[in-house]
């Protein structure tokens, strides 16, 4: 038996952690630069808070709805989920963290029906209480089926934090009341493509023959057709990586019109590339930068910058990355400038595993000299907080993060952040 522990409105959840008083009250987070909704609590949701809304749209619908609004704080989100996992480790030895909020355990050994439901009841206790963020347990056969039961487990307060799907009945009447856009595994265009077929539920896709599923969807969709049908076969390590990895952010204001904030804000980009591509032990060979003009200021002149360069070996490693990025931009920027960048990104792509990179006989780098250097900066990062050590073209300034008049403290992390209390 796998299970699925899900924190539930994690952001919103993280927020309440240190401000009890908004646990009954409408919570949502927004984006970057305060830029639009991108996590709302039960009762946000209940208003009509539609996620991704811009906040310049809804900035007066919230005021009149009272509805506390925070700025994303990804720094206490991090390490409260790390509080999460660990707590969750001594529980199940078999963990697999598969996002920020979502973990898959193997419950195997654990029980079976209503012990194996008590012992579920006293995971989500246990994680309630020592972290004071609410999370959802979902139980079955497979991992796909665990996520089917964690909605359940969400949408009834009657299962108490707890949804087991142990049994064909309860598979049958699950997937019955399940449409398949909701299905793990199911995008948006595969759901549109199903329906047309006339698979409407989750319950109708496991009718379909595996021929016709391995047909219309290859062989992804058999794994998840299968997974449905309660026979387990996927497993989180062997999921695809990334193609690609992008980071991108909005400036706030009318934008950034200098060279040096936007290199700055581009070598942190960049910067972020290369962490992603080490997490997921790849690396690229081909890194785009852009930059653009707002699209809704039709009185200002407009401009886009899209450029991509091609490395001569793959690589993750943080200073080439920076130097091709900026070097990138530099290349496309003009001294008379006179624009407003609203956007800008970089992208890394034409990934490969880092254990597969294939060396080039011209290469004028000594890898193994760079490979040390980087491993010893990623530690002292690690020890000491992010960016500690950082390529000197990241600055250090921050006009072009400014934009999140609504955040909250750091209060786990930052010992100038931490909660007074008066006796």
């Amino acid at each position: 038996m796998f299970g699925l522990v899900d924190c539930n409105n994690f952001y919103c959840s993280c927020e309440r952690v240190f401000n009890p008083a908004l646990r009954t009250s409408p919570v949502v987070v927004l984006s970057n630069n305060d830029g639009c909704v991108i996590a709302r609590s039960n009762e946000a949701k209940a208003l009509g808070v539609e996620m991704g809304a811009p906040f310049f749209q809804v900035k007066a619908f919230l005021e009149r709805n009272k509805v506390t609004v925070f700025s994303s704080n990804y720094t206490l989100y991090g390490d409260m989920s790390r509080r999460v996992m660990t707590l969750l480790a001594g529980f199940a030895p078999g963990l697999t963290q598969y996002s920020i909020d979502e973990a898959f355990v193997n419950l195997a050994g654990f029980g079976e029906g209503e012990a194996l439901r008590s012992y579920g009841r006293q995971i989500v206790s246990a994680i309630g209480r020592g972290t004071g963020i609410p999370v959802t347990l979902g139980i079955a056969p497979t991992k796909t089926l665990a996520k089917v039961a964690s909605r359940y487990g969400k949408r009834y307060k009657g299962y108490g934090g707890v949804c087991l799907v142990d049994t064909e009945d309860r598979r049958v009447k699950a997937l019955k009341g399940l449409a398949v856009a909701d299905v793990w595994g199911i995008g948006r265009r595969t759901a549109e493509k199903l329906r047309f077929r006339g698979v409407v539920t989750a319950w109708d896709f496991t009718q379909r023959s595996e021929s016709w599923v391995r047909r219309e969807l290859t062989v992804t969709g058999v794994r998840t057709w299968r997974e449905l049908r309660g026979e387990s076969c996927i497993d989180i390590d062997e999921l695809p990586q990334k193609k690609s990895i992008c980071t991108s952010r909005s400036f706030p204001g009318q934008g950034l019109s200098q060279l040096g904030p936007l290199e700055e804000a581009v070598a942190h980009f960049a910067s972020s590339c290369s962490r992603k591509l080490k997490e997921q032990h790849s690396c690229c060979r081909a890194v785009t930068v852009f930059a653009y003009t707002s699209r809704f200021r039709p009185d200002a002149p407009s401009s886009a910058i899209n450029r991509t360069v091609t490395l001569t070996v793959h690589t993750n490693d943080q200073r080439e990355l920076v130097a091709a990025a900026v070097g990138t931009l530099r290349a496309q920027w003009s001294p008379e400038c006179t624009y407003f960048y609203k956007k800008a990104g970089v992208i890394a792509w034409d990934i490969c595993p880092d254990s597969a990179v294939q060396a080039d006989l011209f290469d004028t780098v000594d890898r193994a000299r760079q490979a040390r250097l980087a491993a010893a900066i990623d530690a002292i990062n690690r020890k000491n907080g992010r960016d500690t050590v950082k390529v000197a073209v990241q600055g250090t300034g921050d006009s072009w993060r400014k934009g999140d008049g609504h955040k909250s403290g750091r209060y786990t992390t930052n010992i100038d952040d931490i909660i007074k209390v008066k006796a």
